[in-house]
């Protein structure tokens, strides 16, 4: 223990000996005192001193004396001694000689005298060091008093270099100095402005400001290219200091909107580094423009608060939901990103100012999840049909969207003049038909891919050349997101499809919402409708079906007009129609001198149809009595229609629309020989189609075994033949068992029908066939949550289903980032309107509306 005590004791004595002699070495004056010839004969061009010249020290002086020897090593910092001029008595000088000059201090650049000072002016160091450098910096640091002269100044500086604007309550106080100092380093990059006027303060200020507390103002004046254009401002919410000011023009001068290109993990920025969060825009290619326009609004609102990166899933990798839009990387060491789901930029501005947000948001997420799996089995009562059913057991599947491109407002027109044929679909996000629709178009993208690839493996099967079918592009545009593309190009409701040619007016599909359907309607509709053909071999080929062989499986039946000189009339409206049924039926037209010879092969004259089935070697000639447009449309979907169709729910509104009693042939799987037969006779036996006979396979159409119930309630054996008229009276007649199903018995059983020797089995409720559930009015959601935005019509369930009307249409070095800074990108977001504070990315705006899981989990 002695021994530990003695090798302590000489390390004790070293350090009482620090605590006493260091504190004298402090104390010794750095105060220079000169007599006047030793002061004004060392002075040096260039380097300012400040000078108080004194015949002796009065006790009055004493503690100016004081202040000035303490604010000494503060101004040597600046380069500027400080000198006490100790006057002889004799000394009649102006420095020394007069009472007054005796209560004033001198600051001298070289020999020049630049500006007195009263000594009560200089009260402490904080006045002496920012009343020394505002003189020095009179070039740097200009003074104003009135909004005027600070306007004159702004409009010197627009286009030029920034303006940074300080209200200080008074002049020598420990604010103006830190400005004062600032400005020192930055005079030379930044015009500094100084006032100390409540009433400019006021004048440039949106809300009522605190003028007894000084206040800093970053006027971003470089990017102002336009007198009349103002100056954007952002004011420095810490208080006044050094470091404050000098971390606050460093974020200024950073970029506004970093392009980050590799794992944001590993991202740096100044933010980060002076202890600010760093907000990641997760954007992909086809949305970058509108991404970034979003992410440099952002980091406006966020400018002084935190950084805004714009972070391309193309380029990046991401182990994260394809719904996250928004990434948040802290300052703090070890805390992971977190990845969010957010609707708008007001959101991620409220994340940034309330840190405790995240884990809420978070919470949320995880609770809406929890709540959808508990309802995933139990929610009848939020639901209005199979659709949103489907959706709502589908929602946690991600689609394959990589094949079909995402249009903006930016790259819409662009996109639809590079492709030969370009097929957009329009939808609503949070819509139930359009995410099922969307699902199919998947679909249909994966068709036509296989069908490329296997034309490519087999070129020689390709007549007239197969190239054409890879010049179609799938697109999408979501009208949630751009509903200003949706509004231009008169889309009323969801989903709507598209197709645009060309030099052509879009072809909208109304058609059915299937994979199969709509392939057909595209594929189809790459030919001329109507093809016009030059010789009669070419119209006989056509008719035996010779088209491009991409075309094989979706082509069924061929329509020919045939016209002579003398019905031009006629010919025009087959033109017309056939714009309005292109994309449904392939249609020729032959007008040559020799068309006469044509029809009458077939045993009609000018004008005519010639209809050709696949399959089927007979033509079928049809005169055309009707030529106007609509009826030639009305004639050729007729002639279209099966003789003896089997009912699917595809083809049950081209039926429906006949508005022709039905009957319906019930069978469990397919229909024997003998009653296929002796339908197909009376079928085509009937005068004038006076009804649709028809037949329906449980096995195919299961929803059949539901009609029969709703017919007789339990499901009868099969197969039944029966008789229905939905569109008078709703009655259900059923043939007699006992009889056999053959044309002689059933022409025997309708004459009693008709005479009304028989008594319905049934007879249907004129209610009207409604969801167990009134639908939602999503314009009344939206009208609630976002009354400053409005869509169109969303789509109607039945509407339009199984028409085919044409509507009138309206009209990189790969570093991590790639930087602009503030004045390069203002400018830039400056010219273009607001973006909506829609944060649209790469997450659909589905997300934002989920926080109505409660009312409406599917959505």
């Amino acid at each position: 223990m002695p021994a530990q005590k003695d090798r302590w004791f000489p390390s004790f004595s070293f350090l009482l000996f620090c605590a006493y002699f260091i504190p004298m070495l402090g104390s010794t004056s750095l105060l220079q005192e000169l007599s006047p010839q030793e002061y004004f004969g060392g002075l040096q061009a260039g380097r300012a001193s400040l000078a108080y010249f004194s015949p002796n020290v009065s006790p009055g002086a004493q503690p100016f004396l004081e202040q000035i020897e303490n604010s000494v090593e503060a101004l040597q910092d600046y380069g500027i001694s400080v000198v006490k001029v100790n006057c002889p008595k004799e000394d009649v000088s102006r420095y020394c000689g007069k009472e007054n000059a005796l209560r004033k201090a001198y600051l001298f650049r070289g020999n020049m005298l630049i500006r007195e000072f009263p000594t009560d002016a200089l009260f402490d160091v904080n006045s002496i060091v920012a009343n020394v450098l505002f003189a020095l910096l009179f070039n740097e640091v200009k003074y104003v008093e009135t909004l005027t002269d600070l306007q004159n100044i702004e409009n010197s500086l627009k286009g030029k270099s920034n303006m940074v604007f300080a209200y200080v309550p008074a002049t020598g106080t420990a604010e103006h100095r830190a400005v004062m100092e600032v400005a020192f380093v930055y005079g030379t990059v930044h015009q500094f402005v100084l006032t100390t006027e409540a009433t400019l303060l006021k004048d440039t200020s949106s809300d009522e400001p605190d003028v007894s507390s000084a206040r800093l103002l970053f006027c971003h004046c470089q990017q102002a290219t336009d007198v009349a254009q103002p100056c954007r401002k952002t004011p420095m919410e810490q208080d006044l200091t050094v470091l404050n000011i000098h971390r606050h023009l460093k974020l200024m001068g950073a970029p506004l909107v970093t392009e980050v290109a590799e794992d944001p993990e590993k991202v740096s920025t100044v933010h980060l580094q002076l202890g600010l969060p760093l907000v990641f825009i997760l954007s992909q290619k086809e949305t970058y423009e509108a991404d970034r326009r979003t992410a440099e609004f952002l980091a406006w609102q966020l400018l002084g608060k935190a950084g805004v990166a714009l972070l391309s899933r193309d380029l990046v990798d991401l182990n994260v939901l394809l719904r996250s839009n928004v990434a948040l990387k802290t300052p703090d060491e070890g805390v992971p990103i977190k990845y969010l789901v957010l609707e708008d930029t007001d959101e991620v501005i409220t994340l940034v100012e309330d840190k405790s947000k995240v884990e809420q948001i978070q919470e949320e997420e995880d609770e809406d999840e929890e709540d959808e799996d508990e309802k995933e089995n139990d929610n009848q009562d939020v639901q209005d049909d199979q659709v949103v059913e489907a959706v709502s057991r589908d929602k946690k599947r991600e689609l394959p969207l990589e094949q079909i491109l995402t249009l903006t407002e930016e790259t819409f027109h662009s996109a639809v003049l590079k492709a030969a044929q370009t097929v957009v679909l329009f939808y609503a996000s949070w819509e139930a038909v359009s995410l099922v629709v969307l699902q199919t178009y998947v679909e249909v993208a994966d068709h036509l891919k296989e069908d490329v690839n296997l034309w490519k493996q087999h070129p020689s099967d390709c007549k007239r050349g197969c190239e054409g079918v890879q010049g179609v592009l799938l697109s999408r545009v979501n009208c949630w997101d751009w509903p200003g593309v949706c509004t231009t190009e008169n889309v009323t409701q969801f989903p709507t499809i598209k197709i645009y040619k060309k030099g052509e007016q879009p072809l909208m599909y109304n058609g059915m919402l299937g994979t199969e359907e709509l392939s057909s309607f595209i594929m189809l509709s790459r030919v001329s409708c109507p093809l016009k053909l030059m010789t009669i071999d070419e119209a006989e080929g056509y008719l035996r079906g010779e088209l491009p062989s991409e075309l094989s499986s979706y082509h069924h039946t061929s329509v020919l007009g045939v016209f002579s000189t003398a019905t031009s009339k006629a010919k025009e409206a087959f033109v017309e129609a056939g714009s309005i049924l292109s994309g449904h039926v392939t249609m020729g037209m032959y007008f040559e001198d020799d068309a006469l010879a044509l029809s009458r092969k077939y045993a009609v004259s000018p004008p005519a149809l010639l209809l050709a089935r696949s399959g089927d070697r007979s033509v079928e000639g049809i005169a055309l009595s009707k030529h106007s447009a609509q009826d030639i449309v009305q004639t050729i979907r007729y002639r279209l229609l099966d003789t003896f169709p089997e009912i699917t729910v595809q083809n049950l509104p081209r039926y429906l629309q006949l508005r022709k009693p039905f009957l319906i042939l019930f069978s469990d799987g397919d229909i024997g020989q003998l009653e296929g037969k002796e339908m197909l006779k009376l079928a085509k036996g009937t005068p004038q189609q006076a009804f649709v006979p028809c037949w329906l396979n449980l096995k195919n159409t299961p929803v059949g075994r539901g009609v029969l119930k709703a017919y007789f309630a339990t499901v009868p054996s099969l197969p039944i033949l029966v008789w229905v008229n939905l569109h008078a009276g709703g009655q259900v007649f059923k043939f007699p068992s006992e009889q056999s199903i053959t044309q002689t018995n059933i022409l025997s059983w309708l004459e009693k029908l008709k005479a009304g020797l028989e008594i319905p089995s049934s007879t249907l409720s004129e209610e009207d066939w409604k969801p167990p559930l009134p639908a939602y009015d999503f314009l009344q959601m939206m009208d609630t949550t976002a009354p400053e935005f409005t869509l169109p019509t969303p789509y109607r369930h039945g509407a339009g289903d199984g028409q085919e009307q044409q509507q009138p249409e309206g009209s990189e070095e790969k570093t991590t980032a790639r930087e602009e800074t503030p004045e390069e990108a203002g400018l830039k977001a400056e010219k273009v309107q607001s973006p909506g504070r829609d944060l649209r990315g790469t997450a659909p705006r589905l997300a934002g509306r989920e926080k109505q899981a409660k009312r409406h989990s599917e959505l």
